[in-house]
């Protein structure tokens, strides 16, 4: 064999046996890689006991301090979800109006973590949604002043039938349906009288009321997850909040607004925040509502 080829295999066999009991240059970072620790993974939001739910509740009194100083910074930082585009707007667009401070209050404590809601009685009964978000408890809603007789917490370690409980689930998609079917043709009802039915009403009739302008209004749902709590056996305790998006036009020919909203701009936004009880005999009747222009 010509010495050229001995040669050639002589190498290929050395680099064969090399490789054989080396592990491949990447490999290394590699099982770097595999080292590093898994990323942390977040702790389930706590829930709520009557030690953990009273210091919570002063977050009212932050907020009043807040108000009192007029942070506006420091009032969109101690609110969530609907509270804070409504407390946002009325603290930047008055500077003013600060809220009562609200006091004695009952809880209404859900079986899952994240959240609760408060009835306070003094200056006068009004419901509250705190929502745990960031590392801290925050308001989500309120004041909602209450309807009639407030609703009392149920007692500890009562629970809601199944059914009912995918029904309270629920409520906040009827609320959207019945508001944006005029018609009733889905069959969601509510009883006389009650706010979402006037609220309906009002998205029918406001049209009409501003022409020869024009109007339309969009409704839809302030996102969130379903947030219920049981009273009884047979009913619970709902919160959820509508967004009313108004857009106004002056009718063709026209430069300006011959009927403009009243504190609204022509692209405005409101918001209703609703408490409603949901019981197997009655149905769904609302029990609170605050409506405020976020926008």
């Amino acid at each position: 064999m010509p010495l050229r080829p001995l040669v050639l295999l002589a190498v290929l066999s050395v680099c064969a046996a090399g490789c054989a009991g080396t592990a491949p240059a990447d490999t290394g970072g590699t099982v770097a890689a595999e080292q590093q620790p898994l990323p942390a993974q977040e702790s389930p939001p706590p829930r709520v006991d009557p030690s953990t739910a009273e210091p919570a509740f002063g977050v009212l009194t932050e907020l009043d301090e807040a108000w009192k100083r007029r942070d506006c910074a420091a009032v969109a930082g101690l609110t969530t979800w609907a509270e804070k585009p409504l407390g946002g707007r009325a603290c930047k667009g008055t500077r003013n109006g600060r809220p009562a401070l609200y006091s004695e209050p009952e809880f209404f404590l859900p079986e899952e973590g994240g959240w609760f809601a408060a009835l306070a009685r003094k200056p006068s009964p009004a419901y509250f949604v705190f929502v745990f978000e960031d590392g801290r408890w925050r308001l989500g809603a309120g004041p909602i002043p209450a309807r009639g007789k407030p609703v009392r917490p149920g007692d500890a370690g009562v629970t809601a039938g199944p059914d009912l409980a995918t029904e309270a689930r629920l409520v906040p998609q009827r609320h959207l349906t019945y508001l944006t079917d005029p018609a009733g043709v889905n069959g969601v009802r509510f009883p006389s009288g009650d706010p979402v039915r006037g609220l309906l009403d009002e998205i029918v009739s406001r049209p009409a009321q501003v022409r020869p302008d024009r109007l339309a209004i969009d409704v839809e749902l302030v996102e969130g997850p379903p947030r219920a709590v049981v009273l009884s056996a047979e009913s619970m305790l709902v919160f959820d909040v509508v967004r009313l998006t108004y857009r106004q036009r002056p009718k063709a020919g026209r430069a300006a607004l011959r009927h403009p909203l009243k504190g609204l701009s022509p692209e405005g936004t409101e918001l209703v925040e609703l408490a409603s009880v949901l019981t197997a005999a009655d149905g769904l009747t609302t029990v609170g509502v605050r409506r405020g222009p976020a926008g």
